[in-house]
């Protein structure tokens, strides 16, 4: 989210016509139709952060500038060419990174959250805990993580004031240390 991505066509031969077809998950499907003959392309119910680009020596190819979360869909590309119709299609999913927050509850334990994170983030501990995690969905599809440190028999024999949560998620990892 929030990042660029780009999807090319196959580049066969002189191109007629290029079609995109945009399916996203919230609102209606997007059409920019580009015509070599013209050299025009036509645009219907795009938001303005699509684009058609054509560099020298490229395929051409679909900018999707700041994705977001309802960007995620489908995606077709047909390249009309004297060599025939090329058609291939993408399935753009967005990854959300969750944001961290690790502090102290009323009894003095650590609580790490990893809020609004798609898909969900996993919570691990050092020392180790025997703590389970909580998941709370959001409408928007992104997933809130909630693990309250527990104290696992392995870890009371290093006893620590210092306690890590670890989060890991596809868009990257993160740590956080606290003393409560």
């Amino acid at each position: 989210v929030g990042n660029s991505s780009v999807l090319t066509c196959p580049l066969k031969g002189a191109i007629t016509m290029l079609t995109w077809r945009t399916s996203p998950k919230a609102g209606g499907p997007c059409f920019l139709i580009y015509r070599a003959d013209m050299n025009t392309t036509n645009r219907t119910n795009c938001r303005d952060n699509i684009n058609l680009t054509f560099r020298p020596g490229q395929a051409p190819a679909l900018e999707i500038r700041q994705v977001g979360i309802a960007q995620e869909g489908n995606y077709s590309c047909e390249m009309v060419s004297a060599e025939g119709n090329f058609r291939t299609t993408y399935h753009l999913t967005v990854l959300v990174p969750p944001r961290l927050r690790l502090y102290c509850d009323e009894q003095g334990s650590p609580v790490c959250e990893a809020a609004a994170g798609k898909p969900s983030a996993q919570l691990s501990w050092v020392p180790e805990s025997s703590s389970t995690a909580e998941e709370k969905g959001h409408h928007n599809g992104t997933v809130t993580v909630l693990s309250r440190f527990t104290a696992s028999n392995n870890s009371m024999a290093n006893v620590t004031n210092v306690t890590t949560c670890m989060v890991s998620h596809p868009a990257g990892n993160w740590s956080e240390s606290i003393a409560c």
